[in-house]
């Protein structure tokens, strides 16, 4: 990407009609469409995540930026008719010399895919997760690159992003509310610890990671009266809590130390059950937590790295209430995946999740209709499915893809050019 953007700035002041870049460039562009993280480096880069990402941010940033919510261009931006130059003969008769010209580092590099929607969809995956994982409600940073984005991608398509800033803001003026009343009850009826929520807008934000996961009574019962303070303040609304999401601040008080930490809610989970308890193993915490065993453990590594807990026998934990000063120190690995822990669903899992959604179509229309070309069925899904600001496509070839594989499941039949449900299935 860096290499693409430098080319990009050396050939437009060799060439200002952009030819050269455009044949130039483009194994460069064939390369990168290629690559999986390609979407995600520039969308990184245009927010400033991304290291070297200054010449996207900046252009991001510019006073005049082009617009890409329509994607047609102008022939009216050449002044006077006597200024008009022709294209040179190598150029590609398909794209207006007005286009060309007028494409700055931003609509160059979104020009790769061909479409918006896959930035815009990415954008809305990193702003949420950032959101999620900031804890203080601060969207200052958010709120001035969505309104950049806006400039570039259009209101309509920047929308949802907008729906998920303001349930920040709406989060914090609720929190605060149920906060100033619990302050008016008398000591003895006060929660045991502060709670603290973000409540989201399920339509509008990106899906979300689903665990299981049997949080402790005392937190549950905690969550329902915060739920009932908030059905008062939002009538006819409830709350959906995802337990697996969020930040515990924990202090684990032991015979000669205290262990300050900041955790997720299934280490905190687990680490309340040894409140009753010293002594667990790993199938009797699998099966109060309701957590798979081989992802508990890698869960368990924190609190033996934090010498809270050991681990003697194998598959038995126990608390460790004073430090072992003589024993060798031991190295705990920690999975990767542990760290930095992403809050939303793999692309993966909501690439399946879409490609559901299709299949549910497909099988209506192939129930009314019979039978169906691809052809038929893509442009169908266009016209009934793929529509609205948020809604990811699907070419005809990740459609062949995604019906060849329900043939080879025996969920379709195909013979003659044609789709057909199976009989059992009619």
């Amino acid at each position: 990407i860096t290499l693409y953007i430098s080319a990009i700035k050396a050939l437009r002041e060799l060439d200002s009609s952009m030819v050269i870049l455009e044949v130039a460039c483009e194994p460069i562009r064939k390369y990168l469409r290629t690559r999986e993280d390609t979407v995600r480096q520039i969308v990184a880069g245009l927010t400033g995540d991304a290291e070297g990402s200054a010449d996207l941010a900046n252009e991001l940033s510019k006073a005049d930026p082009v617009t890409l919510e329509n994607g047609q261009e102008s022939e009216d931006d050449v002044s006077e008719p006597e200024d008009w130059v022709p294209d040179p003969v190598d150029a590609d008769p398909g794209k207006s010399s007005s286009k060309r010209r007028s494409s700055d580092i931003i609509s160059l590099l979104v020009s790769i895919y061909g479409s918006k929607d896959l930035f815009i969809n990415e954008y809305r995956t990193l702003l949420a997760d950032r959101l999620l994982h900031q804890f203080n409600y601060s969207a200052e940073r958010e709120i001035r690159n969505v309104e950049l984005l806006k400039l570039r991608f259009g209101e309509a398509q920047m929308h949802y992003c907008e729906v998920m800033l303001k349930d920040m803001a709406d989060s914090r003026r609720i929190n605060a509310n149920i906060r100033d009343e619990e302050q008016k009850l008398p000591e003895q009826e006060r929660p045991p610890f502060s709670l603290v929520a973000i409540i989201l807008s399920s339509e509008f934000w990106p899906p979300l990671k689903e665990e299981k996961l049997e949080l402790p009574g005392q937190i549950k019962e905690a969550m329902e009266a915060y739920a009932k303070k908030y059905e008062k303040l939002k009538a006819m609304r409830t709350l959906n809590w995802k337990h697996h999401l969020g930040l515990v601040n924990l202090e684990v008080e032991l015979a000669d130390r205290t262990v300050s930490l900041s955790v997720s809610p299934v280490h905190a989970a687990v680490i309340l059950h040894f409140q009753g308890k010293s002594t667990w193993t790993l199938e009797e915490l699998s099966e109060a937590l309701k957590v798979p065993a081989a992802s508990l453990r890698r869960k368990m590594t924190l609190w033996l790295q934090q010498g809270v807990l050991q681990e003697e026998p194998p598959g038995t934990f126990t608390v460790i209430e004073e430090e072992l000063k003589d024993q060798a120190e031991k190295v705990v690995l920690i999975d990767s995946d542990e760290e930095g822990d992403s809050a939303m669903a793999s692309q993966a899992d909501q690439k399946e999740e879409e490609l559901q959604l299709f299949w549910t179509y497909i099988q209506a229309m192939l129930t009314n209709l019979e039978s169906l070309s691809l052809e038929r069925i893509h442009s169908m899904l266009k016209i009934f499915v793929m529509t609205g600001p948020m809604v990811t496509e699907i070419d005809i070839q990740e459609l062949q893809v995604f019906l060849q594989k329900k043939v080879r499941d025996q969920q379709l039949s195909y013979s003659g050019g044609v789709y057909r449900l199976p009989k059992s299935c009619n």
